[in-house]
């Protein structure tokens, strides 16, 4: 059973406390929020990976660079809880500002504090999930390695990091679901259906280890190619509204693809393949060894 209310973290609310003269990893980003900008990649961390936290002897999430409002944090406990009613999540922000903001929302098992990419947890914890979202976005590619491997040396040998990008609304989203090892494991692309025209729309919300790469000769650009071509065979369904003819593109992209999810996770406008099938290709060794990126992504 995971710890409840702030014990393990010291005084209740102001949640963990980063060593003397530590600094932490990262830079202060925009911190743009809305409600409910979270709910696709909530909605798929519970749905499909529920059985996590169901399943952890301490089911604790953090939620790194939660922005200028916490609600998008409070959102996640709240869902969370319909799977695991012992859950708890830690925020954490770099900017002292942001996280005095959101001292008073802090209650039994939401707890906030400063911290970034190094997730300053007590020790002895692990978190089950890491959640970063619309903060690589903003960094360099070439940062994005050294991040992934920071957050995830803090997670259970189980965990997962979840790592991604939406628009401002969380209409659109594409995050990576990332193992303990800081290898991808898969890539979901989600988006509102209503008023959704094609799938390669959903490019621009490509996480930053990826939206480089959707150039030609790429295998996200080939993906998304493909997609596209799916919706466009299946054209006629449009006559019976967007939800039938994005089942049937994603079936028919099912045929060559290694989709991951059955039609009940697809349904609501999700689609997660393999990140093998994504996965940039490497680039020439002696300009990835000079960037200090070799094997970064394989």
């Amino acid at each position: 059973m995971g710890t409840r209310g702030g014990s393990a973290f010291g005084t209740p609310g102001t949640g963990p406390k980063p060593a003397a003269g530590a600094r932490p990893a990262g830079v202060i980003t925009r911190g743009t929020t809305n409600a409910n900008r979270l709910r696709r990649v909530d909605r798929w961390l519970t749905g499909a990976h529920g059985r996590l936290l169901r399943g952890a002897a301490d089911p604790l999430v953090v939620d790194v660079g939660y922005g200028a409002s916490p609600v998008t944090t409070l959102e996640l406990l709240r869902r969370l809880r319909t799977v695991r009613a012992e859950a708890a999540v830690v925020g954490f922000e770099i900017d002292p500002e942001r996280v005095a903001a959101a001292l008073p929302f802090a209650e039994d098992g939401l707890t906030f504090a400063r911290g970034g990419f190094e997730v300053p947890l007590p020790a002895g914890r692990a978190a089950m999930v890491i959640r970063a979202f619309n903060v690589l976005r903003q960094y360099d590619e070439a940062a994005v390695p050294a991040a992934w491997a920071r957050m995830c040396a803090r997670l259970a040998p189980d965990g997962l990091l979840v790592e991604g990008t939406c628009d401002e609304l969380g209409r659109r989203a594409v995050w990576l679901a990332i193992g303990a090892d800081a290898r991808p494991r898969t890539v979901t692309f989600a988006t509102r259906l209503a008023g959704f025209e094609r799938p390669s729309e959903l490019a621009e919300r490509l996480p930053k280890a990826l939206i480089h790469r959707n150039v030609p000769g790429e295998p996200v650009h080939t993906f998304l190619t493909a997609f596209d071509r799916a919706w466009d065979l299946h054209a006629p369904l449009a006559a019976f509204g967007a939800r039938q003819r994005w089942l049937a593109a994603t079936d028919t992209l099912a045929r060559d693809w290694p989709v991951c999810a059955g039609p009940g996770r697809r349904r609501p406008g999700e689609l997660t393949v393999a990140w093998s099938a994504v996965a940039p290709r490497a680039r020439d060794i002696a300009t990835e060894i000079s960037a200090g990126r070799a094997d970064t992504f394989r």
